[in-house]
């Protein structure tokens, strides 16, 4: 697997290409979704042998991942609403790029998926812009403010939408963020009244447990399903 940092619109990618790619997976990344993703292209590599996987880093996490302005909900910071803007790089500068450099003889599809807010913002990207074939929303923040009420009447653009929590993130001593479970279960019955091809995975442990192989199971069976 080829592993190098590449210069894409000002930010410093992660490109890992793997045998013919057949796939375009982005991830959205903080440094500690960094960390954690040799062990889940491992599993990916184990699984799937044409892909290529593009981690590009997040210059400001609450405010880039976030669809709109909202107060903070732990801690001192509040959320930006810039998530247009990633969208816009991913759409307007990654995408087209990586398609010229990686593959220049077909058009393929294309899976955007990340951890936490990474995949709050995939489940949106995926509602509001039809770029994406799939979207992996891995432990995603749907107790984020105003999401339940955004999805609730939408169908997303993406045909594919794979979904996982950890059976004790609902547990967690913040109140809006212990809302998580209920948040996620209703995210999935809209996806199955819209009958999308959806998936609702539950993981053992808290949010901080094996992030980059939860994201990595998600972009699997992503590519598993869009083969169906």
């Amino acid at each position: 697997m080829n592993k190098s940092p590449v210069e894409i619109g000002g930010r410093s990618c992660f490109v890992r290409a793997n045998g013919s790619p057949r796939v375009l997976l982005i991830q959205p990344c903080d440094e500690s979704d960094m960390r954690e993703s040799d062990s889940g292209l491992a599993l990916l590599s184990e699984r799937e042998k044409d892909f290529i996987h593009v981690a590009f880093p997040v210059l400001s996490w609450n405010d880039d991942l976030s669809p709109w302005q909202a107060s903070p909900v732990f801690g001192k910071n509040g959320f930006g609403g810039q998530a247009e803007r990633t969208l816009g790089f991913i759409n307007d500068v990654l995408i087209p790029v990586i398609r010229t450099r990686y593959v220049p003889d077909g058009d393929i599809p294309v899976v955007l998926g990340g951890y936490s807010l990474a995949g709050l913002f995939s489940l949106w990207a995926g509602y509001v812009c039809g770029s994406f074939s799939a979207v992996c929303a891995a432990s995603p923040s749907v107790w984020f403010p105003g999401w339940i009420e955004f999805a609730k009447d939408r169908a997303p653009k993406a045909k594919v939408v794979y979904l996982s929590l950890g059976d004790r993130e609902e547990k967690a001593k913040n109140p809006v963020m212990a809302r998580v479970g209920d948040c996620i279960r209703e995210q999935y019955s809209f996806l199955q009244s819209a009958k999308m091809a959806s998936v609702l995975e539950w993981n053992e442990g808290n949010h901080f447990k094996d992030a980059g192989i939860r994201t990595a199971k998600g972009f699997v069976w992503c590519v598993e399903n869009l083969k169906s």
